[in-house]
């Protein structure tokens, strides 16, 4: 920072990481800090302020980029950050969140261990047809109304993080972001169903085990205690706003188009490039999302206790992410030159071959607390970057790397984007949601001894 002209000459484009200590993580760190600190301690500033307060975290960032590296430079790359990752990310999620609000599980079933176990895993499968926030925006609310009359079920939201919003997500592109970054690259559609299905399979039945454990306890000790009126009585269950489905097999469609069509025209908005083909996504996502509005009965986003406030919570808070998140990234990006050298050197054996259980828990722990798609792509290119090589001789170092991006999204709030918003409509509906730390405790005990075995059994 105190020696831009050595930086500029160390890079010519993009922001110098090579030349960037490791103090430009310092507004990243803050960020989630105050996401982690503030609910608890300064909860009733944090509620009313949180936008503010991230804003602060993301200048803090912004402004020494400009000092260092020039207004332009560091203009680019904000920019760069918000409209390629950021906007297609939060229409993807606005999108996601508007439609399935419009989709109604009209009536309610008692949440008995059995049937939140059912409930876990057709979310986890739905999660790789629609992707993890679509599934985890369409079953919360039926699970939350199903276990609405017990006095312990927070610990069902939080094995819904685990298993629907990233685990399940794990055997297509579709299902969480990393992949849908590798697809983009060049890795075949199906390439993650038959490399991955025996780590999604192992790492989901152990979680799902574990949960039901827990929850018979739990139940079993709720026998005793006193009866909680049920605000919501069984009745029958019916799917109600069939109209919203064709709008997100519109979204999956978008998606897939975006892959497949290349017109090689671009647009330059402040030295940023930005494709027509994700513009056009982006739009046609958009216009489903406001479609859904008026397609949607006004009686069903009540009965779902849909509002605004989880998104824009969201919205808010990963706006701040994705700019303080840039000199990190950058820092990444030059591997083996940059801050993080040793732990980028780790992932090499000193044969010079890939270290597969490294690539597993580097990209993991990295993806537990930084966003988990450029954190996957800054190791797919680490690895070699070719997708042919990557999918053949190298097919276990790309699976290493696919299993630690999906798989340890679920070991922080901030992992991967429906986790936050699963935990915002929670505790909007008055479930008493574990702070930041207190959902690492509940990762630390049942997701860490679980990626220990599957690394070792898998990658090791």
């Amino acid at each position: 920072m105190l020696f831009p002209s050595q930086a500029f000459a160390a890079e010519e484009h993009g922001l110098p990481g090579a030349a960037m200590s490791f103090w430009w993580a310092l507004p990243f760190a803050g960020l989630l800090l105050s996401i982690a600190t503030g609910p608890l301690l300064f909860h009733h500033v944090w509620e009313h302020h949180y936008g503010k307060i991230a804003a602060l975290w993301a200048a803090l960032v912004i402004v020494p980029l400009a000092v260092a590296f020039g207004a332009p430079k560091a203009t680019e790359a904000v920019l760069h950050a918000l409209l390629t990752e950021y906007m297609s990310f939060i229409v993807l999620l606005f999108a996601l969140y508007t439609i399935s609000g419009g989709i109604l599980l009209a009536g309610n079933i008692h949440g008995t261990p059995l049937v939140n176990a059912g409930l876990l895993i057709v979310g986890a499968l739905l999660a790789s047809v629609i992707g993890t926030t679509g599934a985890s925006m369409i079953l919360i609310r039926p699970i939350l109304r199903a276990n609405d009359n017990r006095p312990f079920n927070a610990h069902v939201v939080i094995f819904f993080i685990f298993l629907v919003s990233n685990i399940g997500g794990s055997l297509t592109p579709l299902g969480d972001p990393p992949l849908f970054v590798g697809f983009l690259r060049g890795v075949d559609f199906f390439w993650t169903t038959t490399n991955l299905y025996r780590e999604t399979l192992f790492v989901g039945l152990v979680v799902l085990a574990a949960f039901l454990a827990i929850d018979l306890i739990l139940h079993r000790r709720e026998a005793g205690a006193p009866k909680i009126k049920d605000p919501t009585p069984d009745t029958k269950v019916r799917l109600r706003g069939l109209a919203n489905l064709p709008l997100l097999a519109g979204v999956i469609g978008a998606i897939l188009l975006s892959a497949a069509w290349k017109p090689g025209v671009s647009f330059s908005v402040f030295g940023v490039g930005l494709e027509l083909q994700n513009l056009v996504r982006d739009v046609i996502i958009l216009a489903l999302a406001l479609l859904s509005l008026p397609l949607s009965y006004k009686s069903h986003r009540e009965a779902n206790g849909f509002n605004w406030s989880p998104i824009a919570e969201v919205a808010k808070l990963f706006a701040g992410i994705f700019i303080c998140i840039v000199p990190v990234v950058a820092i990444l990006r030059a591997g083996h030159n940059g801050a993080l050298a040793p732990l980028v050197a780790l992932v090499t054996s000193a044969q010079g071959t890939p270290n597969d259980l490294a690539y597993f828990w580097l990209t993991g722990a990295l993806s537990s607390f930084l966003d988990n798609a450029p954190t996957y792509l800054v190791f797919f290119e680490l690895a070699g970057g070719d997708p042919r090589h990557l999918m053949t001789e190298f097919a276990s170092t790309l699976a290493a790397i696919s299993a630690g991006a999906v798989f340890m999204g679920a070991n922080t709030y901030i992992g991967n984007a429906p986790n936050f918003m699963v935990y915002a409509i929670a505790r909007h509906r008055g479930v008493k949601m574990p702070g930041f730390f207190g959902y690492m405790l509940w990762s630390g005990l049942v997701l860490v001894p679980t990626f220990l075995v599957a690394g070792f059994l898998f990658f090791g």
